[in-house]
């Protein structure tokens, strides 16, 4: 029974410390930063709930913040540019954030991507692995495996500039980062046969090898601001820089978009699943502030509208690849429902 109560008394102190704040609280990924906040931006005006607070932390960062525990000092929601982890999972409810919601937003391209006074790359993701990867193939042939040798583009493949091989990308904090690993490193790690073998007989080794991104001032760590990023690419045309589409389309002026395997990151290609470089985004929701913070469950309402996040909502107009239509339908009835993962 003291057990029972005092564990009452604590459910009821985090409800009224959360009800101490009259606005919802927002952290996370960088890349679904700005469509959230243009949402909040329309729901503070539109409604008589207060304009919600977004902050760019990074997915990495956001979940940490997110999974703190329940109350006023803790997040509401949390942005993410992947699927959150079972890792992640664990560290919520060991703080007592049990009843997490999966908000499917969409889908996005990440681009590589330089200045528009510098020639448009044409990269493989094996051309991406060998440039960016920490260890590489020997250059000699043999299936053994040497630190990055390669500086410039054109060492990696004659046809490419001949230019030093400089890429500002984001932190390991970041979901970006992780996606990027995935889809366009390990893609290309893969593309050798050997390499490819050792996921069956060591996943750990394979992760290592595939994910793993060099350290030697090639791959810069530009931070989470991918405005930042865009910046520096227009002062030097020879970088390059590794952001979500939305701000390739925002600054479309200033930069330009490599191909993948020939295909230009746009709005069709990562939409039909064509370009290889594209994810889903995300954003999760503290079940327990529901009905306890003003305005959570009009806010999910706002987003996952067709006018927001439909075929021609005003998230689109950011860079945003809406889900189709049936799948925004499956969605929006589980985040009206509040079915936790």
């Amino acid at each position: 029974m003291k057990l029972k109560a005092l564990l009452a008394i604590g459910l009821i102190a985090s409800a009224a410390q959360v009800s101490a704040r009259e606005h919802i609280e927002i952290v996370g990924s960088s890349t679904v930063y700005p469509f959230t906040t243009v949402v909040a931006e329309r729901f503070g005006k539109a409604t008589q709930f207060r304009t919600p607070t977004v902050e760019s932390t990074g997915t990495g960062g956001g979940m940490q913040l997110f999974c703190g525990g329940v109350g006023v000092g803790t997040p509401d929601m949390t942005n993410a540019s992947r699927r959150i982890k079972s890792s992640e999972i664990e560290l919520c409810a060991s703080n007592g954030v049990n009843e997490i919601v999966e908000v499917k937003v969409g889908y996005d391209g990440i681009v590589m991507a330089n200045s528009v006074a510098a020639q448009q790359f044409d990269l493989t993701p094996r051309e991406i692995f060998l440039a960016l990867g920490k260890l590489v193939p020997n250059p000699d042939g043999s299936e053994t495996l040497v630190e990055n040798p390669y500086r410039t583009w054109d060492q990696v493949n004659s046809s490419l500039p001949a230019v030093r091989i400089e890429v500002l990308g984001p932190p390991p904090s970041s979901g970006t980062r992780d996606a990027f690993a995935e889809l366009a490193m390990e893609s290309g790690c893969k593309s050798f046969d050997w390499i490819a073998a050792i996921k069956s007989e060591d996943k750990n080794r394979f992760k290592a090898v595939c994910h793993g991104i060099r350290e030697d001032g090639a791959y810069v760590e530009a931070g989470e601001n991918d405005n930042l990023i865009v910046q520096k690419l227009a002062a030097n045309p020879n970088s390059l820089g590794v952001f979500g589409y939305s701000f390739l389309e925002s600054n479309a002026d200033v930069v330009h978009g490599a191909m993948i395997d020939g295909i230009a990151p746009e709005f069709e290609a990562i939409s039909d699943g064509s370009y290889p470089i594209s994810r889903a985004l995300f954003f999760y929701v503290k079940a327990a502030h529901v009905n306890v913070v003003p305005g959570i469950e009009e806010f999910l309402s706002e987003f996952t509208s067709e006018a927001a996040w439909g075929d021609d909502g005003y998230l689109t107009d950011r860079g945003l690849i809406p889900m189709p239509e049936e799948e925004r339908a499956q969605v929006g009835t589980a985040v009206r429902n509040l079915e936790a993962i």
